[in-house]
């Protein structure tokens, strides 16, 4: 009886293992674990424990009294009276303690002698409002009840830890960047300035720009590279019009299962295809030299000169052979044994509503906040003449999905409607606020709908050459350029005022 619990316990270990691989290691651009990464640790530190506020489930309806419980972090050690408070705003992923002792924030906050907290984002990491991620349940997943949170929280610990008069900064990288610029703009008598790194500040439906910052990150590897990779999307291209060209690129890409033309599927399939085979670019690229080394933080030694070495290597076949090493390349820092590309399962995987389930992790959250708000959609719909990946993810390949997930009122109308809202109530690129640093990367694709010039009146953009996506966030490194250390100075600088 023992062996049978043990082999029914390891089938299901490995059924679980299976099915997460469906959902791609980079979706909707965010890899799994959300778009900000655990720093790089220096040293030991030991981590604060989870505490936890009761929070409302509806903040905008008071007849709805319903309440869970949102967990948080805090540092006090490089506290002194009056200093400020430091508040890290959570995102699309689990709040790692790690940041509570590691990154250029807690450099800030000795620097300053500032009361440190950290609040997780409502629906991740152990932050569950509701009982499950069923679609009725994900209303209350937003990024307004996100803010109404964060004012909430900000209010019960400065009671609760007596620094009711104490000037507060927030700080975000990714979505929580846009959290925080959207916090100083919504409730600018809670927060005396924010940091808002690589913050997306534009809704969009169609992403294409994505692709285009992609294309130029690879040009400052050498002139070749795109080149080659454009060559290996014209051979794919011809295999995939044939079955003998099919079979063989099955084994090419190590895939896990055959390329069906009598799939109902199969033009669903091919986009999932291409589009992790892109995913394989566009995660190097957004992430390319960070100061993410740590344990679990996979394939950070590849970098886009690492890409396009291989791309540029004529002595590894033509360019498709080389466009395949770089996908066993990153199977390999994954620990994958073959490509998971089927659209349906991965739909399938996606609408999983438990906590427990392959989707709990953030995938199911984060395509909900694409669907319903910020879209972000990251297709091949720019023109090939400037991008090397052909079209074969369209912007309808992104709209399907949300269809497909969460029901057939998701379609192109609302989730245009959700943008045109997102961008009415915050702004947008016309965003007026004061008191923000808006830091983005050069490398990164999200500068393009972020804030890189000083066009905001009383704001400032830190607009750092050759960096990737939260760069400045990350702990400082001798190796560090001297943009990004200049710009560390510059937030130091803003901090510096703002709360004097």
């Amino acid at each position: 009886m023992a062996d049978v619990i043990k082999i029914a316990v390891f089938l299901l270990v490995c059924g679980i293992c299976r099915t997460y691989a469906y959902i791609p290691k980079f979706h909707r651009g965010r890899p799994k674990g959300g778009m900000l990464g655990r720093p790089m640790v220096k040293s030991f530190h030991a981590l604060p424990p989870d505490m936890w506020v009761t929070q409302r489930l509806d903040h905008f309806n008071d007849a709805d009294t319903t309440t869970w419980q949102q967990r948080y972090f805090v540092n006090d050690t490089f506290y002194k009276k009056g200093g400020p408070i430091f508040v890290m705003i959570g995102g699309e992923g689990t709040a790692d303690p790690i940041w509570m002792v590691e990154g250029a924030w807690i450099d800030y906050a000795q620097k300053f002698n500032a009361f440190c907290l950290q609040l997780e984002h409502r629906f991740y990491g152990k932050s569950h409002p509701t009982n499950d991620m069923g679609t009725g349940n994900m209303i209350f997943l937003s990024s307004e009840q996100a803010l109404a949170d964060l004012a909430y929280f900000i209010t019960y610990a400065r009671q609760k830890f007596g620094l009711q008069e104490n000037k507060l900064i927030t700080f975000g990288g990714s979505y929580p960047g846009s959290l925080s610029a959207w916090f100083r703009l919504k409730y600018p008598h809670l927060v005396d300035g924010a940091v808002a790194s690589s913050a997306p500040i534009r809704a969009v439906l169609n992403f294409y720009e994505y692709l285009g910052v992609v294309t130029n990150a690879l040009a400052t590897s050498g002139q070749t590279c795109n080149k080659n990779v454009a060559a290996a999307t014209d051979s794919l291209q011809n295999k995939l019009q044939s079955d003998v060209g099919r079979k063989s690129l099955k084994t090419m890409f190590n895939m896990c299962d055959d390329l069906d033309l009598s799939d109902p599927d199969y033009q669903l399939d091919v986009a999932s295809l291409v589009s992790s085979l892109v995913g394989n670019f566009e995660g190097v690229v957004q992430y390319n030299k960070d100061n993410r080394a740590f344990e679990g933080a996979v394939g950070t030694n590849i970098t886009v000169d690492t890409l396009c070495g291989v791309m540029d290597d004529v002595s590894v076949g033509d360019p498709l052979d080389r466009y395949a090493k770089v996908n066993k390349m990153i199977l390999a820092a994954y620990s994958e044994k073959c490509l998971d590309f089927k659209y349906r399962a991965m739909i399938k995987d996606l609408q999983m509503t438990s906590w427990n389930s392959s989707a709990g992790e953030g995938g199911r959250q984060w395509t909900y906040q694409t669907c319903t708000e910020f879209a972000f959609f990251q297709s091949s719909d720019l023109s090939n003449k400037t991008q090397p990946f052909g079209s074969f993810f369209p912007l309808n390949f992104s709209i399907q999905q949300c269809i497909d997930i969460f029901g057939a009122k998701f379609d192109r109308d609302l989730i245009q409607g959700g943008v045109n809202r997102t961008n009415t109530n915050y702004g947008g690129e016309f965003i007026k606020v004061t008191k923000v640093a808006f830091p983005n990367g050069s490398i990164d694709p999200w500068h393009a709908l972020g804030i890189i010039d000083d066009s905001v009146a009383g704001s400032t953009a830190v607009y750092i050459d050759g960096t990737a996506h939260c760069a400045n966030m990350y702990p400082a490194t001798d190796s560090d350029p001297a943009e990004l250390t200049k710009a560390r100075q510059v937030i130091a600088g803003l901090i510096s005022a703002w709360i004097s």
